[in-house]
This record gives structure tokens, C-alpha cells and sequence, in this order.
């Protein structure tokens, strides 16, 4: 039996008590070296309790493993038959092949907790990442969050003004809730009450805009537009929807829903006036070129009422647009 036989090479993490375990293995190795079998007998008991360690360090790395994977650590000791005409060597060998199967046990112990140890040190940078972006999400989600507020809005033919949640284009205005003044004057907009609801609807929301009440008229005239969307009014409604948003700092808004008014209704009482409003919010947006484009389809599409109701306003426009 050569030295390097005695001294197999482990992994260099190995752990300390496999160490150990491996150090004693050796001791017992090189004690009986001789092929003796009296040399032998001796041995027996020793790598028994090898082995029985070997099993403590299986338990320790895997605790709570079962017996499908572990042997117990006491079991009814079983002879072993020793065949006619084996020679005496046999027992050492036999011990030897054993002392083999302990070093592989502790080369699979040592790479199975190596890797434990990566997946674990993975899991625990995933998680902080984790805790990270939810930290940066909840930070964001505060700082988007608008103010709590409510408009009063009132449905057509009702009693009174009604205080409901505003949206967020309202909520973006107010950034409390409104006062008591406010709600009064709200409460004394007369609401017509007429047989046809959606012309009440608009009416309205008409005169919340003439009052200057813009978050109000913003949500009677949405309000309009969910109940009423096949009205014959809802030209009017959306062009002057997309007014109460110009009117109120929010030329975005209402670019939109001027573009909407024209799209969805070409033919509607109040799409040209959504092409020129379209124009200005663009203007207010610093699309000045694209505003020139919204101004040269109203001249096209609708050349009478450009050359007619708009056309002073027309002209103005673009020329604030600087259009050639």
C-alpha cells in the first residue's frame, strides 16, 4: 500500500470534523499496514466506529434525514461469512474497500455542503434585492400618490350638491378638501331638470365651467360622457371637457380628448372647435410644429367654418405658432 494510497487528496473545504474523522481514518490505515490477519482483527472494531462517526457527520450536515438515506446508529451486528480457501489477507482488504467507501462518503459530504452553502449565499442576495425594489416601490408609490380630496358633483334633477371622491385630475388641483364656502357656491349652480337627462347633464356641467368652477365642471362633464356617451350632445361634452382641462393648467388632458372629440365625431356640432383647441394645447405643449398641422386640417376639412365662426382665432393661432 503506497503512501499516496494512505493520503488520498480531499477538497480544500473540507470541514473540520471530516478532517479529523480522516486524520484518525489514516492513523488506523498506517497502524495496519501489515496483511496479516491478526493485524487485521483489531482493526475491525476501530473502522466500525469510523464508520459510526462518519454517520454523526452525515446527520450533522443533513440533520433530520431519515433512515431511507441513513443507517441507524445501533443495528443487530451481523456475521460475516468467511468463504473456504480465502486467504488471511482477506478481513484487511475488506476494511480497506470500507475505509474507500468512508473517503467518498466525505468527498460527497464536502461537495454537498459547499454547494449548500453557494445556494444559500444566492438565496440571501436575491432576497435583499427583493427587499430593495419593494423599498424603492413603495417610496415611489408615496410619492405619486395625489392628495386625498373630494368635488362636489352632483348627478341631473338631484336636491343638492353631493360630495363624491374626485379623480385624479381633479385630486391634482385640489390639494384639500374644498371648503365650506365653496361647496355653497357650488350648491347655488342651478341644475336644469328637464325630461331629456343628458341635456341636463351638459347644461350643467356648462355652467360649472362658466363659473369657473373647473374640477367640478371636469367631473360632471366625465360624469356626462359615462352616462350619456350616444347623446346628441356629447360633441359639446367632450369639446368642453377638453376647455374646463385647458382652462385649468392641464394642456395635456386636453389635447387628448380634443383629438378624441374630433376622431370619434368628425361630423360633430363642435368638431372644429376641437381642431383649433386641439392647436392651442399643443402650442401650450411647445408642439408648435404640430399645431400647425392641427390648424391646416381644420382649414381643410372644415374650409367654411375656418373661413367663417374661427376665423379670427384661426389666424391668431397660428401665428402664435409661427406656421408658414
Amino acid at each position: 500500500m503506497t503512501t499516496a494510497r494512505l493520503f488520498p487528496v480531499f477538497p480544500r473545504r473540507i470541514g473540520l470534523s471530516a478532517r479529523l474523522l480522516v486524520g484518525t481514518m489514516v492513523t488506523a490505515l498506517v497502524a495496519s499496514a501489515s496483511p496479516a490477519a491478526a493485524q487485521a482483527a483489531p482493526l475491525e472494531p476501530r473502522v466500525k466506529k469510523l464508520e459510526s462517526e462518519m454517520r454523526a457527520v452525515q446527520r450533522k450536515v443533513f440533520p433530520g434525514a431519515s433512515d431511507r438515506f441513513f443507517e441507524p446508529e445501533i443495528s443487530a451486528p451481523t456475521a460475516t461469512p468467511t468463504p473456504n480457501g480465502v486467504s488471511a489477507s482477506a478481513p484487511l482488504t475488506d476494511l480497506l474497500q470500507r475505509v474507500d467507501t468512508l473517503e467518498t462518503q466525505i468527498t460527497r459530504l464536502t461537495a454537498q455542503t459547499e454547494e449548500n452553502g453557494f445556494k444559500i449565499g444566492q438565496l440571501e442576495k436575491r432576497l435583499m434585492q427583493l427587499e430593495d425594489q419593494a423599498k424603492q416601490a413603495a417610496a415611489a408609490a408615496a410619492a405619486a400618490t395625489p392628495p386625498a380630496s373630494t368635488v362636489p358633483a352632483a348627478t341631473p334633477g338631484g336636491g343638492g350638491a353631493t360630495v363624491r371622491p374626485a379623480t385624479p385630475a381633479a385630486a391634482s388641483t385640489a390639494a384639500a378638501a374644498p371648503s365650506a364656502e365653496r361647496i355653497a357656491a357650488v350648491a347655488k349652480i342651478e341644475k336644469p331638470q328637464t325630461a331629456d337627462a343628458g341635456e341636463d347633464a351638459y347644461l350643467y356641467g356648462y355652467r360649472l365651467w362658466e363659473a369657473k368652477f373647473l374640477p367640478e365642471a371636469q367631473a360632471q362633464l366625465r360624469f356626462t360622457l359615462e352616462k350619456h356617451p350616444k347623446h346628441k350632445r356629447s360633441s359639446y361634452t367632450r369639446n368642453l371637457l377638453g376647455r374646463a382641462y385647458l382652462d385649468d393648467g392641464k394642456p395635456s388632458a386636453a389635447a387628448k380628448m380634443f383629438a378624441e372629440n374630433y376622431e370619434k365625431e368628425p361630423k360633430g356640432d363642435r368638431a372644429p372647435e376641437s381642431l383649433y383647441f386641439l392647436g392651442e394645447s399643443l402650442i401650450k405643449l411647445n408642439e408648435k410644429a404640430k399645431a400647425c398641422v392641427a390648424f391646416a386640417e381644420l382649414a381643410e376639412v372644415y374650409p367654411e367654418v375656418a373661413a367663417g365662426r374661427l376665423i379670427d382665432r384661426l389666424a391668431t393661432g397660428r401665428r402664435n405658432a409661427g406656421c408658414k
